[in-house]
């Protein structure tokens, strides 16, 4: 089964379907990871009603890092502000599927941490590791 899940990884990687940037965007948010060098950076549109309408993210990094960033900002899509702030480490690695050691958990968590520190309104160099707890 893991091998099934490593070929979505390798796909998503190498195919995303949300790379980009969306310009204008009514949320931004980038950071990386200062271990591994890895960097995320998630655009939001939001309606009125405060739900997720478009989503792309843009980074470089390794492929569990990238894959779950296309994963996460697929999975918002239509979504609550509310609901996006309520998701977890669990929701993440339930999308990816495979377990992970301590250094790839902190490459697949940091698309959470950007898109939450983004839908949190904090400012650049105040998201910390708590966001994703």
């Amino acid at each position: 089964m893991d091998d099934l899940y490593r070929e979505v990884i390798i796909d998503h990687y190498k195919n995303p379907l949300h790379r980009g940037e969306l310009d204008p965007n009514d949320i931004s948010y980038e950071d990386d990871n200062p271990l591994c060098g890895d960097h995320i950076r998630i655009d939001l549109r939001v309606n009125e009603k405060g739900q997720v309408t478009e989503a792309a993210f843009n980074g470089h990094g390794c492929a569990i890092s990238q894959a779950s960033a296309d994963m996460l900002v697929d999975s918002i899509l239509g979504k609550s502000l509310d609901e996006v702030k309520a998701l977890t480490k669990e929701d993440v690695l339930e999308l990816l599927g495979i377990e992970l050691g301590a250094v790839r958990l902190k490459c697949a968590l940091l698309s959470l941490k950007v898109l939450k520190a983004g839908v949190y309104g904090l400012g650049e160099g105040e998201a910390s590791d708590e966001l994703v707890e």
